[in-house]
């Protein structure tokens, strides 16, 4: 008594798959990693584009908050000085 080849060769007694469906396999598995490195490359660029900005804007915000330079003045110090120096002025000309 003969038993079929591919009973032989497969667990469940369903024919093995053919060496083209594993070539297809293949191309599939390098097409999706293809992908998949595709998109991590580009989420990659993204993060240190956002890094990037990240860093110029806290840049501008301590500059921001740290206040003017020495050289110009905002107009809230300017009007403080003079309030400080009309009332300094006033108080020595009243008796």
């Amino acid at each position: 008594m003969k038993t079929p080849q591919f009973a032989l060769n497969s667990k469940c007694g369903t024919p093995p798959p053919r060496s083209g469906e594993y070539g297809m396999a293949t191309v599939l598995f390098i097409a999706l990693l293809a992908i998949m490195m595709i998109l991590v490359t580009a989420e990659t660029r993204s993060l240190i584009e956002l890094r990037r900005d990240l860093k110029l804007m806290e840049k501008h915000q301590i500059q921001r908050l740290n206040g003017p330079p020495n050289k110009t003045q905002t107009n809230a110090l300017a009007n403080a000085k003079v309030n400080a120096q009309s009332k300094t002025i006033a108080t020595a000309v009243r008796p």
